[in-house]
């Protein structure tokens, strides 16, 4: 007996705030046999745009941190395989029939890693670190799962062999200063969390050390001087993240 499910994909989604995207992204998911939206109680019209498509179903979760946000959007799909897409992030059609054609294959792996093109506002950013960018975004249900060992930057532990996709995943991460900003510091905090749970106390080397390291790392090692002043701004901002980080760590520190 056939398996109903089998070769079947759901794209899952989880949101906050995400009016500006979800309109052209829901649009381009009417390919997949099911598409799911986890949203974190947004203010804006996000639910109001995913509720407008008829194949979305919409549902609302508290957002904890993205490791359980994101285990929660599995627990609710029906079938199989699994593609998670960021609101921030389009397929090509190329893709879009590589991930069809592989989860039909004879024999596929159980998890794959999709490369990434980093757009800066609407020109691609071709160094700065993200010129080798990749994330596991397809696998089967039954073979992998995200683990709590991370909140952010999330670590999906894979039963089996692992695959990597040719086409690649358009990335719109960078819209604004103020934006990616917000997402540094975002992420900065739940890594902050990590740290405290690892029983990391901050000093001088995770103040300054670290975070010039990334930026000279990022800037000079993986080329984002040849991006030129939107190289800076990325560098820049990562760094910053990393600061941030043991800021937050030290507030919580303190309040022991």
């Amino acid at each position: 007996m056939l398996h109903p499910h089998k070769g079947k994909l759901s794209v899952l989604i989880i949101t906050l705030n995400e009016e500006r995207n979800m309109k052209e992204l829901l649009t381009e998911l009417a390919f997949a046999d099911e598409v799911i939206v986890v949203d974190s109680y947004s203010t804006d019209r996000t639910k109001e745009i995913c509720m407008s498509f008829p194949y979305v179903k919409f549902l609302e979760n508290k957002f904890e941190n993205y490791t359980s946000q994101r285990n929660f959007a599995i627990d609710q799909a029906q079938n199989d395989w699994i593609l998670f897409i960021d609101a921030d992030e389009r397929l090509t059609p190329e893709l879009k029939k590589e991930v069809l054609e592989t989860i039909v294959s004879e024999h596929p792996k159980s998890a794959y890693l999709l490369y990434r093109t980093f757009m800066f506002k609407n020109s691609k950013l071709r160094f700065s670190g993200w010129q080798t960018d990749k994330i596991f975004r397809l696998f089967h249900r039954g073979k992998a799962r995200y683990t709590n060992e991370r909140l952010v930057h999330e670590k999906l532990d894979v039963i089996g062999e692992i695959g990597k996709l040719k086409s690649k995943l358009i990335h719109y991460s960078y819209s604004d200063y103020q934006s990616y900003k917000a997402k540094m510091v975002a992420y900065g905090r739940l890594k902050a969390i990590e740290a405290k749970n690892r029983g990391i106390v901050p000093n001088f080397f995770h103040f300054v050390i670290k975070p010039l390291y990334k930026f000279v790392y990022q800037y000079l090692i993986r080329l984002g001087i040849l991006d030129g002043g939107r190289g800076i701004v990325i560098c820049y901002l990562n760094a910053y993240s990393v600061y941030v980080r043991y800021q937050f760590l030290k507030e919580m520190t303190a309040k022991k």
